[in-house]
């Protein structure tokens, strides 16, 4: 039986491979427990695979505050969209538990979305900021070499805790469900007809995928707080990890808007971030047939039923 704790797992990977970003159509999404919660135009379509075989669907307004001054101003709009995602996340992942599971002790109360949120802050903030900065400090000397240190084990880091959940079966078949969102969408944007078979001839990498991101994130970051070791050289471990918890939201602003950039400048921007899609051979697994279908399922339900006759 799924615990708590692997939703726990779920929602703090969730945090680095949702993929929101924008498109000239508006089509984005992660994998939950079973099924795929994919993002249309005005709707947010969840499909997923109830134990008796048949798919489970809801929807909910898509209303993100992006659209609107000042959250749709370059930087801003980065950080609003990835805590919309959170949010958004975390709502799809308790539904497809209950769903998938069909038992209603695993329904997720308030209670247990704020300490899922927590858990998942903290776990940030332990494993992707603080460790590093605490190995690189014995590692390098220089002020310069402690940042390049840090980025580098923060992204070591991440590949690791990637590669060791990856291991654990109910994981992996989110992989899969997130490999099938990624051929679900490249199959829509590359105009094919949208069935099941077509879908599965797709690439399960996508350029707009979170997990890219991430690894944009850690360059964006190793410039950014670089001036933060020389500014508060005294301020003691704590205040270094406080300093750059604070910068996060400008990372991310900053990652967002070169992924932003990369995506809309054609053959020349997926090259340029063709070597981050890499890791999204750990995030992603080939699906089969039948999890393509409930992708699909997914996004003819955000995009209201405009997909299928």
């Amino acid at each position: 039986m799924l615990k708590k704790f692997h939703l726990w797992m779920i929602a703090v990977l969730n945090l680095f491979t949702e993929d929101a970003l924008p498109e000239k159509i508006p089509v984005g999404g992660q994998a939950v427990i079973e099924g795929v919660l994919m993002k249309g135009k005005s709707l947010w379509g969840l499909a997923v695979r109830r134990p008796s075989g048949d798919i489970f669907t809801e929807t909910w307004p898509n209303s993100s505050r992006t659209k609107r001054l000042p959250w749709k101003l370059p930087l801003l709009r980065g950080v609003v969209v990835m805590c919309e995602m959170m949010a958004t996340g975390f709502r799809a992942l308790s539904k497809s538990a209950e769903v998938a599971l069909e038992e209603e002790e695993e329904q997720m109360t308030v209670k247990d979305v704020i300490l899922s949120v927590l858990l998942a802050v903290v776990a940030v903030g332990g494993l992707f900021i603080a460790l590093p900065l605490w190995l690189a400090g014995y590692i390098a000397e220089t002020p310069l070499w402690v940042n390049i240190t840090e980025g580098i084990l923060r992204a070591v880091i991440f590949v690791g805790y990637v590669a060791v959940i990856g291991l654990w079966k109910d994981i992996r078949e989110v992989f899969r469900y997130h490999g099938a969102e990624h051929k679900t969408i490249n199959a829509y944007e590359h105009g094919l007809a949208m069935t099941p078979e077509n879908i599965m001839t797709c690439s399960r990498i996508h350029p707009r995928c979170g997990t890219s991101f991430l690894l944009i994130a850690v360059i964006v970051s190793i410039i950014v707080f670089s001036p933060v070791k020389t500014l508060i050289a005294g301020g003691g471990f704590f205040l270094q990890v406080l300093a750059r918890v604070i910068l996060i939201p400008v990372v991310v602003g900053i990652s967002y808007e070169i992924i932003r950039l990369a995506s809309s400048s054609g053959k020349i921007g997926l090259c340029l971030i063709a070597p981050f899609l890499t890791l999204q051979y750990l995030t992603t697994r080939e699906p089969d047939i039948k999890q393509a279908e409930v992708a699909l399922v997914s996004l003819n339900t955000a995009m209201e039923g405009g997909l299928l006759s």
